[in-house]
């Protein structure tokens, strides 16, 4: 296991622990993967967070024989969707799952989540769907949920939960955060009389503003501003 790897997998169990802490999951309930290299790393089954390690995380291959795993423990039960979303997404580099509150409530009334806000357009369309229902870690759930991700970064899955889908760990955790937030501001509002919905051309253009901040929006790639900053350090001693 080379130091990459080995970081990685601490910072896949420190997310675990930090969304229980702030109260975006529940028990051992909930997975997160991320991609590294021709594999997947996914948290394993069962393991309570607080006593998880990073040497606990299994490694599948990504391209590989289905459902072939290493490590210490039993991938999550939930590793085919995560599996399947990686192989059809190449963008995806990591899945974050899990039961929070009001996504769940939403899902379980079989809600998609219209573009009741602005932020609605982080997730790449006009809503965010709700997956067909299937029972959990099967393969019919996993072809649910690349259904309902297709041109979207997040989803609910029918009577189960959310998924939030990122080019790396920091960014899905975030979108997983603003998925749950999204979905507490959408339940509130039904019990007012619902949401005024933004046309289609509010939402595009909420996107396309996004793309035009030099840094993004919401989340700033921390690791660019890292490299950026040995960038200037680097010029700052030449010019010395």
């Amino acid at each position: 296991m080379d130091r990459e790897e080995k970081a990685l997998r601490e910072a896949i169990v420190e997310k675990c622990r930090w969304m229980n802490a702030i109260g975006l999951n529940q028990g051992t309930s909930g997975n997160i993967s991320a991609r590294h290299r021709d594999r997947m790393l996914i948290t394993p089954s069962s393991i309570p967070y607080d006593i998880m390690t990073g040497a606990m995380v299994a490694s599948m291959p990504i391209d590989g024989e289905y459902g072939a795993w290493e490590g210490r423990h039993r991938p999550s039960t939930e590793w085919r969707f995560h599996l399947d979303i990686m192989k059809e997404r190449r963008d995806v580099g990591a899945i974050v799952h899990t039961h929070a509150t009001f996504a769940t409530i939403l899902s379980i009334a079989r809600r998609s989540i219209p573009s009741c806000h602005y932020m609605v357009a982080v997730f790449g369309g006009t809503d965010i769907r709700c997956a067909e229902y299937a029972t959990y870690g099967t393969k019919a759930l996993a072809e649910n949920a690349v259904k309902a991700l297709r041109d979207r970064n997040g989803c609910l899955l029918a009577n189960h939960g959310m998924i939030a889908a990122g080019d790396n760990l920091d960014k899905a955790m975030w979108l997983a955060v603003e998925l749950e937030t999204i979905a507490k501001q959408y339940f509130h509002t039904l019990l007012i009389g619902g949401p005024v919905i933004l046309p289609p051309v509010a939402i595009e253009e909420t996107r396309v503003s996004m793309r035009q901040q030099k840094e993004g929006y919401g989340l700033t790639d921390l690791k660019q501003i890292a490299a950026q900053s040995r960038r200037s350090r680097k010029r700052k001693n030449v010019e010395r």
